[in-house]
């Protein structure tokens, strides 16, 4: 009893220090690992017809192995397309779009619509419809006005498809053998030990169904986008394009309208320069200008009496001359 224990604790251990040595060495190598050592293998993504086996050989007809069956795997394509398309009425057109897409059981994934210049409208929609009406949607789509563009892309994903799906099982066994494990562990650290690599191997599974689904979305709905415009609304030509009396009249006025406007910019960019020229004319005019007159007629008046003072003594002098005999 004793020895059987021992044996089956040492098996824990190695079973342990074998997966803590695998989580070390990356997702792909710990799966492949797994995948040789699993004796209980997963089941083949694809498996070939009538039946073949995991081994992929087919028995001749009188009972012998064969050679390898073929393996016929399902093609998964992504297609998208993208159509300009000139209308007479974007709305119409758009509402006839949205219905052509679920009539066929897609939906409208994003869609913009605007208005360009208050000329005409633009609308951009994006549709995802199942791949075997792809092509009808499309033809029924180019039909609503006139075609101004197409592009149409088919990219092949079938390897991508096919590896993912082989990884998901590998991972499945795994996630499956790391829990047998832990149901026979009976240490607290080999417990620890296979929780840790249990929640990365999930977190990996999570991973790769989560790119199954993205790829299942891709493969089994197509994406087209569809531009629609309206031609632009063009001038009248001919005589109306000479301006009549009513636009010289409107082009007089607004041509008023701005200088007004332009002139009391001009008077509001001067108001400062003005208020401090009328400022210093004021104190020259009422404070300065006054004591220079009042200070040059102090002046004068000394000047004016030496005038008068030298005149009467003139004066004196010819008296006295015309008095001597």
């Amino acid at each position: 009893m004793r020895g059987s224990r021992r044996r089956a604790a040492a098996a824990l251990l190695a079973g342990a220090l074998f997966l803590t040595g695998c989580a070390g060495s990356g997702g792909a190598d710990t799966m492949a690992s797994d995948a040789k050592v699993d004796s209980g293998a997963a089941k083949p993504a694809y498996e070939g017809p009538e039946g073949a086996g995991a081994s992929g050989a087919e028995k001749a007809p009188d009972g012998t192995a064969g050679s390898r069956a073929p393996v016929r795997v399902p093609q998964h394509v992504v297609r998208t397309a993208e159509m300009y398309v000139e209308v007479k009425d974007a709305v119409k057109a758009l509402a006839t779009a949205r219905r052509v897409a679920a009539g066929v059981g897609g939906h409208v994934e994003n869609e913009t619509t605007e208005r360009v210049d208050d000329t005409h409208v633009t609308s951009r929609v994006v549709l995802r419809v199942p791949q075997e009406r792809y092509d009808s949607v499309l033809t029924e789509l180019a039909g609503a006005g006139r075609l101004l563009s197409r592009k149409a892309d088919a990219k092949d994903v079938t390897a991508q498809v096919v590896d993912v799906e082989s990884r998901i099982a590998t991972q499945r066994a795994s996630v499956a053998r790391v829990r047998a494990l832990m149901d026979k562990a009976t240490r607290l650290g080999d417990v620890v030990t296979l929780e840790g690599e249990l929640s990365r191997r999930q977190a990996d599974l999570e991973s790769l169904l989560a790119q199954q689904a993205a790829l299942k979305d891709t493969t089994t709905m197509a994406t087209i986008t569809l531009q629609l415009t309206e031609p632009e609304s063009g001038a009248p030509a001919g005589d109306d394009d000479r301006p009549g009396f009513l636009d010289a009249l409107g082009g007089g006025w607004d041509a008023l309208v701005a200088a007004l406007a332009w002139t009391l910019v001009v008077l509001a960019a001067l108001a400062p320069w003005l208020a401090l020229l009328a400022l210093g004319y004021a104190v020259w005019r009422w404070a300065v200008r006054p004591r220079l007159a009042r200070r040059t007629k102090r002046q004068a008046e000394p000047v004016d009496a030496a005038v008068e003072e030298a005149a009467e003594e003139s004066a004196e002098a010819l008296a006295e001359e015309g008095n001597t005999p």
